[in-house]
């Protein structure tokens, strides 16, 4: 039986999303499947792209898991060349895995400062060059970093290395917009504040500071992956968003202010 056809305004379109196994990339996901794309859930197991892949196919869209730890070059290749042999393309690439290194400067150690890394912008970096022929290849592809406000926050005690490797990726977005326009490929990054594993931990341990940040959000609320972070991103992948790259979109209820 053949699928059926996919309708949204990303219908068909190959989308990889890394990190899809929960939070965040999670709702990216699901969003982007909901409006039709054909979406790789990239996870550094499959027990982690699992249920991601389930919630897609349950709802009709259509998801296959991938394997992906972005800290291994070959990883890399072998998932950009997964979605290309089960939907001939690639026409988004979602860079959200991620790994946070917490901690005033002097604390973070190197290990987890160079995790961090390798993580963030280098696997970012490597993604990117790794699609760019593919995204080059159609009708304008998109890519869609995830950075983060840690870094226009007056007061970032804990989040300096954490926001040092989001600044680098965003600085990759920008190069990435200029130099591979002339390819048809726009690149924008996309800053989030959401409900996530993370957030609900730090809620239930330290509620009087997670009470400060939420009283600090104009909106008074915490985004929700799918329907707030989900839906900008489907909006900056479609044909609607296509005079936009290079930039920054800014999801987080007013929290952060960039000019």
């Amino acid at each position: 039986m053949s699928e059926p056809e996919a309708i949204g305004v990303l219908a068909g379109r190959p989308a990889i999303v890394t990190g899809a196994g929960k939070g965040v990339g999670a709702g990216i996901a699901l969003a982007l499947a909901a409006e039709g794309a054909r979406v790789v859930v990239a996870a550094r197991t499959a027990e982690k792209a699992a249920p991601t892949v389930e919630q897609i196919e349950a709802r009709g869209g259509t998801a296959i898991p991938a394997v992906c730890n972005v800290t291994k070059p070959d990883d890399i290749d072998a998932c950009v060349a997964t979605t290309v042999d089960a939907f001939g393309a690639v026409d988004i690439l979602v860079n959200n895995a991620n790994v946070s290194p917490y901690g005033p400067l002097l604390e973070v150690t190197d290990k987890a400062f160079t995790l961090g890394w390798q993580v963030g912008p280098a696997a970012v970096l490597r993604f990117m060059r790794a699609c760019h022929p593919h995204l080059r290849a159609g009708d304008g592809g998109v890519i869609v970093n995830l950075t983060s406000g840690s870094a226009l926050r007056a007061q970032s005690l804990g989040l300096g290395a954490y926001a040092a490797t989001k600044e680098a990726i965003s600085s990759l977005t920008r190069a990435a917009a200029v130099e591979w326009g002339p390819d048809g490929i726009r690149a924008v990054n996309l800053m989030p504040f959401a409900t996530s594993g993370g957030m609900d931990w730090w809620r239930d341990h330290d509620r009087p500071a997670y009470d400060k940040v939420l009283a600090e959000v104009p909106l008074r609320r915490i985004g929700d992956p799918e329907a707030d972070i989900g839906r900008a991103a489907v909006w900056l992948c479609s044909d609607d968003a296509g005079y936009i790259t290079g930039t920054t979109l800014v999801v987080d209820g007013g929290q952060s202010y960039l000019r």
